[in-house]
């Protein structure tokens, strides 16, 4: 392996560096699986727990976790009185509404359609940073926007979709996780005073126990509806989405380019679309597969803009 240099010649990687690439890109692999596998585990969440109420409990369980790993790291919990803001409305934005109205939406949708949907947010990002930051589309990003959109219509371009209104709900969940997580990533710019494991432990805190209290109240989740199998998924989703995942996504942000991380993570829902092939008996033919192919390409173009 090379690395480019200034004069358009290319020197050899050091072995080190070579090693180093090596490992992030294993954690990246790591983090899309376990991301991926966690669609259609929570369809089988859902079976037994409603959606916020079972996103909150674990949501709530991994950030005493990510705590636990912060202070095992040696890393500060404290917050600085000017980052309370900005970092609850990073929660509300970047996880309350990422993780609740994604999960949300799995009531309604089959895993292809709201993985499809959420992933999208890179495209929103893009369209967004227009009004707000200025930076008009390229003809690239109008490529992305063109492919995603197509992708979309593959998908949801049944009559029985177009007409019916038992999706609509569950679509617009999705759409509302895709440009909220943009709007946040497009404003939110600034970094937060925060080490990264003790900054998610806190956005993911801030979140998800305000899901247990409207899930409470909203919901009626029955605790004795928990069967064996939902509180396996329940467990996974808790341990490893929040908890492994995240701390591998560190570790392969401190080995290698964000863009290039961000790149390897179009698996996720790929890893989704196939798991819940296996697992849940969902739907697997071409028009799931052209939707894939169109819509993560325009995903990669938004994302290669960056």
């Amino acid at each position: 392996m090379t690395i480019p240099r200034e004069d358009g010649n290319s020197v050899p990687m050091p072995p080190s560096s070579n090693r180093s690439r090596q490992i992030g890109l294993l954690f990246v692999l790591i983090t899309a699986i376990g991301w991926g596998l966690n669609w259609p585990v929570m369809k089988l969440v859902l079976r037994d727990w409603p959606p916020l109420f079972a996103r909150g409990v674990a949501g709530s369980f991994a950030a005493a976790g990510l705590a636990l790993a912060a202070i095992a790291s040696r890393q500060s919990l404290a917050v600085p009185a000017r980052a309370l803001v900005p970092l609850c409305a990073a929660a509300a934005l970047n996880v309350f509404a990422w993780m609740g109205f994604s999960t949300m939406a799995m009531v309604w949708l089959s895993v292809s359609e709201g993985a499809l949907l959420v992933y999208t947010m890179p495209i929103w990002a893009m369209l967004l940073a227009w009004p707000i930051r200025g930076a008009r589309p390229s003809l690239r990003g109008i490529a992305a926007l063109v492919l995603g959109i197509s992708g979309l219509a593959v998908l949801f371009g049944g009559s029985h979709v177009l007409l019916g209104s038992d999706r609509w709900p569950g679509a617009a969940l999705a759409l509302a996780a895709a440009i909220l997580f943009a709007l946040g990533t497009v404003t939110l710019r600034s970094p937060l005073p925060l080490p990264p494991i003790s900054l998610t432990a806190w956005q993911v805190g801030l979140a998800c126990f305000p899901m247990i209290i409207l899930g409470l109240l909203f919901e009626e989740p029955r605790f004795e509806a928990l069967t064996p199998a939902g509180l396996g998924a329940m467990t996974y989703m808790t341990v490893v989405p929040m908890g492994i995942c995240y701390l591998s996504w560190f570790a392969a942000l401190r080995r290698l380019p964000p863009t290039t991380a961000s790149m390897a993570t179009l698996l996720t829902p790929v890893i989704g679309v196939v798991g819940a092939a296996f697992a849940l008996g969902e739907l697997l033919g071409l028009k799931e597969v052209l939707a894939l192919g169109l819509t993560l390409s325009g995903v990669a173009i938004a994302l290669r803009r960056e």
